[in-house]
């Protein structure tokens, strides 16, 4: 196995004017799929003739997301495995062998010159059949702890490039593994006083007051939800402000049990409640300290950024990888921990108050934040895509 760090720029052999085509499979989530168009876009950038075709399921993501970025999805069936026997997974199991032979037959009709899995069930059928048809094959994988999809894969993969360090030693029996991290959209940005200001203005905050950000996904997480409402009640947000995305299904909710408790949603002190920020980027550079669930892209987000957190790792999802991605944070002292069952009002805000009212904590844990930081990561992860075409041409 050759493991790498993705920092070498290579010579890159294929021309700008060539035309380069690929299939990326990514199914889902946002996680899987935003990586994908990421890569993609990135191709694009290099090769503005190339031709990118996607290849998901029916019912992920993607149906959305693909073709709102403008690319073609093609669809197979595709489910995850159980070793529980039932008529249902019976049935997932025929579906999912059926949509190795339409993933052969699509990559049949494309021929592409490389088969990219960003993540999802999908990967299986996909890169398996680009194995047998010859075709160079790269995988990113976006969890500390590496999902099924890369493990089984591992063997038949050219190429895996992973987010964190921690994962290359949770892959075993791998042909090359490359350490890239993951492309995501917020950036660290240097805002003036000025810019600062404004932002911190334009949001309903103050400027003399340090700033949490709370949120826990697209769609929200209803355990910190439930927490930070414990806060409102018992008014302990007296030393701080918090800016908290609710999550647009639970804003109503919130808005209710407030009314409720005899308060408006939009008059508590110190608190801005959203059902959701659309100025993330902005908030997230502005913010002391982020609270939040922990996945892939939010963890790279929150290291790029330089930003103490604490992370409340979603339970029940495969293999605990969300705690996996939080211990990252964790393990160089820029991230706590609260595990979902362990979770009140209490006990966040005490953890709130450690850090925001130690300007040099806060401080020291951004910088740790800083260590495992990923740059430059669309170009490490296009050169290694190229890389893989130009090793296999030569087997």
């Amino acid at each position: 196995m050759t493991i790498g760090t993705g920092s070498v720029w290579f010579q890159l052999d294929i021309r700008k004017e060539e035309k380069m085509k690929v299939v990326i499979a990514a199914a889902g989530t946002a996680g899987h799929i935003n990586p994908g168009l990421a890569i993609a876009k990135k191709i694009q950038e290099e090769q503005k003739d190339s031709k990118i075709i996607f290849i998901g399921t029916t019912r992920g993501l993607e149906n959305d997301l693909v073709p709102r970025a403008g690319y073609e999805l093609k669809t197979i069936d595709a489910y995850g495995l159980s070793k529980k026997i039932s008529i249902e997974n019976i049935r997932k199991m025929i579906k999912t062998l059926k949509g190795f032979g339409e993933a052969k037959k699509i990559l049949k009709e494309i021929q592409p010159d490389i088969v990219i899995g960003t993540g999802g069930y999908i990967c299986g059928a996909t890169i398996s059949s680009a194995h047998r048809l010859k075709i160079p094959t790269v995988l990113h994988e976006s969890n500390a702890f590496p999902g099924k999809a890369v493990k089984m894969l591992a063997k038949k993969t050219d190429t895996i490039l992973v987010s964190f360090e921690d994962a290359i030693g949770r892959i075993k029996h791998a042909k090359k593994i490359v350490y890239t991290g993951t492309p995501v959209k917020i950036k660290k940005q240097n805002y003036t006083k000025a810019q600062r200001d404004e932002i911190i203005k334009k949001s309903g905050l103050k400027s003399d007051m340090p700033i949490v950000l709370v949120f826990g996904g697209s769609q929200g997480a209803r355990r910190i939800n439930n927490a930070i409402m414990e806060i409102i009640k018992s008014e302990a947000n007296q030393n701080y402000q918090m800016i908290w995305a609710t999550g647009p299904k639970q804003y109503d909710i919130v808005k209710e049990e407030l009314e409720n408790n005899h308060k408006n949603i939009n008059y508590i002190k110190n608190m801005k409640i959203l059902p959701y920020i659309y100025n993330m980027e902005e908030i997230m550079n502005i913010a002391d300290v982020i609270i939040a669930r922990s996945g892939a892209m939010t963890i790279t987000e929150i290291a790029n950024l330089g930003k103490p957190s604490i992370l409340v790792p979603l339970p029940n999802v495969s293999h605990n990888h969300q705690l996996y991605n939080a211990e990252v944070l964790q393990n160089v002292g820029s991230a706590d921990i609260i595990l979902d069952n362990e979770l009140t009002g209490e006990k966040l805000n005490t953890n709130i108050e450690k850090i925001v009212l130690d300007k040099d904590k806060c401080k020291t844990m951004g910088e740790k934040a800083l260590t495992v930081a990923t740059n430059d990561v669309e170009n490490k992860i296009y050169a290694q895509i190229v890389e893989t075409i130009k090793t296999h041409s030569q087997i």
